[in-house]
């Protein structure tokens, strides 16, 4: 059966949750443009705020959303779905019903290699992402395509993420309180106005932790360490696509197999994520663990610090499945990853168990490598950020590129009985 290829002015957009801030905004006001037709649905009012003309508000029950959404894509016609992260519990009930009619969809999320890149694929990202792994398919499709441009970063402003942030949390929060949308509840773990203070506590505190990062960097000058950066418990990376119920676990995990087989003149540097507000102490947790391991001595915290040294010095990286590994692996230090990761491909990470990798860690084959990344910018990463003005409005213009690359028309036959007569639809 020959399959009918969407052309731009054919094609219908619907944008559910996107990253806060004007970004998908924009992107929908470019792709109306450019000749497409654009929808958005509201779940939060951080939604609202950042899209409130021309979008629709849900403002239902959980247990109501899958069919309302599905009565939606039917009466708009809608055929690709736009998203930032494909684990949110609303955004994976949208896609299995837009599997079941044939709609294709476009998942964001931050980029698998940071910064000035950002992750877009089909059908979706991280552990649910479809790109081919395999060494040999990897070396063949990288052959014929063009060597990774050298271009110059783009600007970001860490002021411009946080007001971005903000704004949209705190209508997040209002938008409950005052019954705008009084049944939406966030896909993130914790309280939003707890991580607020969170932030005014860790931005009162960093002047002490520069100084302990300092000190610790002075420790670990000239000595053999292992690198492991933590990541946040309440990261679908973590929650999703890993064995681990929270970083704590996985703590104790790579604690007790370096307790058993690491060699006993190296030390392992545990790097706090630079994005974790909660009121964990991880510098006193990390104490009491390696204590309770006996490792007293041979286990250093660090909060702070530059990531790259860190990694080009190191004798290897053990993470879940951080985009830290990517970085990892572009300075030749060996890399095991412990959940899913789209980089873990055998011959650039370490495939055997972590107790061997104490002892015998695999180092990357660099030609492999080098193919990954231009197979995976090619077909996984669009150029911008969401940092700045300027990084936004260059991701706009590489993300509607991909985005209107053509696709076949859906073939639920409730969506085909919304297209208007000129589609000539089979």
């Amino acid at each position: 059966m020959k399959h009918l290829l969407l052309t731009t002015g054919d094609r219908r957009f619907l944008f559910l949750q996107g990253p806060p801030g004007p970004f998908f905004r924009a992107l929908g006001e470019e792709l109306r443009r450019r000749g497409a037709a654009v929808h958005r649905i509201n779940l939060s009012g951080g939604d609202r705020r950042d899209w409130p003309d021309g979008s629709t508000d849900y403002r239902g029950l959980m247990r109501d959303w899958p069919l309302f959404f599905d009565r939606y894509v039917q009466e708009n016609g809608i055929t690709d779905v736009v998203l930032f992260g494909d684990c949110r519990p609303m955004h994976m009930r949208a896609m299995r019903l837009a599997r079941l009619r044939g709609i294709h969809f476009h998942v964001f999320e931050e980029g698998y290699i940071r910064p000035d890149w950002m992750t877009l694929e089909r059908d979706g990202v991280n552990g649910n992402s479809s790109f081919d792994r395999d060494p040999q398919n990897l070396l063949s499709a990288a052959a014929r395509l063009p060597d990774i441009p050298d271009l110059p970063s783009i600007t970001a402003s860490f002021n411009r993420r946080a007001h971005d942030s903000y704004w949209h949390y705190h209508n997040v929060v209002t938008g409950r309180l005052l019954l705008r949308f009084p049944f939406y509840r966030t896909h993130r773990q914790g309280s939003i106005v707890l991580e607020g203070f969170g932030w005014i506590r860790r931005f009162s505190l960093r002047g002490r932790r520069a100084r302990q990062a300092q000190d610790t960097l002075r420790e670990i000058d000239g000595k053999r360490y292992f690198l492991f950066p933590l990541q946040l418990s309440g990261d679908f990376q973590i929650r999703s696509h890993s064995p681990f119920l929270s970083m704590a676990m996985a703590l104790d995990y790579v604690l007790a197999s370096f307790a058993r087989h690491a060699p006993k003149d190296a030390l392992l540097v545990i790097k706090e994520h630079p994005l974790d507000v909660g009121f964990r102490n991880w510098r006193s947790a990390i104490r009491r663990r390696a204590a309770h391991f006996g490792l007293a001595g041979r286990v250093m915290h660090i909060d702070g610090g530059d990531l790259q040294p860190l990694c080009e010095n190191s004798i290897g990286m053990v993470c879940v499945n951080s985009t830290s590994g990517t970085l990892a692996l572009a300075s030749g230090t060996p890399v095991i990853v412990l959940g899913d990761a789209v980089y873990d491909v055998p011959g650039i990470t370490h495939q055997a168990s972590l107790d061997r990798f104490w002892r015998s860690p695999e180092l990357p084959d660099s030609k492999l490598y080098e193919a990954f990344k231009k197979v995976l910018h090619a077909k996984c990463l669009v150029r911008g950020g969401l940092a700045s003005q300027s990084a936004t409005r260059i991701l706009v213009e590489n993300s509607v590129e991909r985005l209107l690359v053509p696709v076949e028309a859906p073939e639920g036959p409730a969506v085909r009985r919304r297209y208007p007569p000129a589609f000539n639809l089979p």
